[in-house]
């Protein structure tokens, strides 16, 4: 039986947080999409494309891994695509409330869509997108955080940001 789940979000960037879920996702299922959020309520840092080529380059070499963008709901591009679970990470207990919420309405929506939680490891626990940028536009050392192979891209754009802000 093929399983196929999504690992959806706006990874505006990439943090070594994301790249834990989606390689442990990708050893459980055998099809795994990286779905990148197209918000329009949003001004992301990266635009949809440059958020997915940064996601692309960092999963290389998962070959059940596929990065692709959405708008809209979900659960609708869920059952749309035959996807079978949404997989989330959860670093704190703060983060579960919301991603609970999320998962019983995607349910309602889409009776056939499970949502999977996956526990951060220790190392990425506090970690997250805006914390990235924010370190980064201080001048802060990311390599820590987000993967080696976009580090320059990241550090790069987030200067500009600073610069013209």
């Amino acid at each position: 039986m093929n399983k196929t789940v999504i690992c959806p979000g706006s990874f505006d960037p990439v943090t070594l947080g994301h790249i834990d879920v989606i390689t442990r996702a990708s050893k459980m299922f055998d099809r795994v999409i990286v779905g990148v959020l197209v918000n329009t309520a949003k001004k992301p840092c990266f635009s949809t494309q440059e958020r997915m080529e940064l996601l692309t380059e960092s999963v290389n070499g998962l070959d059940n891994v596929e990065v692709v963008s959405f708008d809209g709901l979900l659960a609708e591009y869920c059952k749309k695509h035959g996807i079978d679970a949404v997989v989330r990470g959860l670093r704190a207990m703060s983060d579960f409330e919301y991603e609970f919420q999320m998962a019983i309405t995607n349910k309602r929506l889409n009776p056939g869509l499970e949502t999977i939680f996956l526990t951060a490891d220790s190392d990425s626990m506090y970690l997250s997108s805006s914390m990235v940028r924010e370190v980064g536009s201080m001048g802060g050392d990311i390599s820590n955080f987000v993967p080696e192979c976009v580090h320059d891209k990241i550090v790069e754009r987030i200067s500009k940001k600073k610069q013209t802000a």
